[in-house]
């Protein structure tokens, strides 16, 4: 099962949003997975426990210290369906 965090700047509807989305795109791409949601802050602490951490992509400097097997992916539009799904292909060699 893929593990997933979506965060934002400060964790509140933001994060919760971008999540029902990710959601929305794994569902579509036929993937089992499990998406949780954090701030920043709490997500660089958690980010090990993740195969993905999604996140604005002036945010991604923020994750330079997580292990090699945790994803990063950094998103110009946290709502695009089209670049979430993109992204995520390439982060998992699909």
């Amino acid at each position: 099962m893929l593990k997933v965090l979506a965060a934002c700047g400060n964790g509140m509807g933001s994060s919760q949003i971008i999540k029902m989305r990710i959601e929305q795109v794994l569902k579509a791409m036929g993937l089992e997975f499990k998406v949780d949601h954090a701030s920043v802050g709490e997500a660089k602490g958690q980010a090990k426990n993740y195969d993905l951490v999604l996140v604005a992509q002036q945010l991604v400097k923020e994750f330079s210290n997580v292990p090699e097997s945790c994803k990063v992916v950094g998103l110009i539009n946290l709502l695009s369906a089209q670049e979430i799904e993109a992204k995520v292909k390439i982060a998992l060699n699909l």
